[in-house]
């Protein structure tokens, strides 16, 4: 389960989308995101599952991996299914039992509200294995830095968004870690109902939070120790600069993405 995880994963390759400045990708996942809410027909998602295809070709990332970040979220995305059947009313009405009734706009809306989870799961997950964390936290500073003249700490922000997205990995390899040493000891995570596994978990959360903490004050004192001050007056290694790629990427991203929006 915890290695199905892909969020903050990032897979090194040689592709366009890799050299790709990291605004670029930023503003097509935006752009990709408004596009998912505004379809209502699933041609129209059809033709998004093969933008998505075609960017995980050209990023050379094997879609089983784009697929896998889906998995973690299966109880979330059954969930929502589940509550619209049930929930919304109008059409005609396709199944019955006693109190309980799906009807045809439940059916559609439900599918198009899991649709909409997978793309916005899979295409996310599509950002963060193709930019390294440093890279998105430039990425995210730049885009946020007209923002500072109403307040928005922009710095702040970028940072603290990649230090979560940073330590995911991490703390994920740590609660494995953790896992497969309570197994030596005979715990068992997996036979039982819901509640009793809830409960076997308190043996693997205890540590994985105190480790938790224990980086994060490392964190700090690493950072404090180096002298750490924030965004002002601070300098880079690599400027981020567009390029004629970058222009390319984005005009036939939103080109494409918005015929889509505006025909389907």
């Amino acid at each position: 389960m915890l290695d199905d995880i892909m969020i903050g994963q990032y897979i090194e390759r040689d592709s366009v989308v890799h050299k790709s400045d990291p605004r670029t990708k930023i503003l097509v996942v935006m752009l990709f995101i408004i596009t998912v809410f505004l379809i209502n027909t699933f041609s129209g998602y059809f033709i998004l599952a093969g933008f998505i295809c075609l960017a995980a070709m050209i990023s050379k990332i094997n879609l089983n991996l784009i697929i896998k970040s889906i998995k973690p979220l299966t109880f979330i995305i059954l969930f929502t299914l589940v509550i619209h059947l049930f929930m919304t009313r109008g059409g005609e009405v396709l199944w019955q039992w006693r109190f309980l009734r799906i009807e045809e706009e439940g059916l559609r809306l439900g599918l198009f509200m899991i649709l909409r989870l997978i793309f916005l799961i899979t295409f996310t997950s599509l950002l963060t294995l193709t930019t390294s964390p440093l890279e998105l936290t430039d990425g995210l500073e730049r885009l946020l830095n007209p923002f500072k003249r109403i307040g928005v700490p922009a710095h702040e922000l970028a940072m603290m968004m990649t230090i979560a997205l940073r330590f995911i990995p991490t703390l994920l390899e740590e609660a494995q870690k953790i896992m497969n040493a309570q197994k030596a000891r005979g715990a068992d995570f997996e036979s039982g109902n819901l509640i009793k596994k809830a409960k076997s978990l308190i043996p693997l959360l205890v540590p994985l939070f105190i480790n938790a903490f224990r980086r994060a004050d490392d964190l700090a004192l690493a950072m404090e120790s180096r002298c750490y001050r924030g965004g002002e007056n601070r300098t880079r290694m690599n400027v981020l600069v567009l390029s004629t790629r970058d222009y390319l990427i984005m005009a036939i991203s939103l080109i494409y993405l918005g015929l889509v929006a505006i025909l389907l």
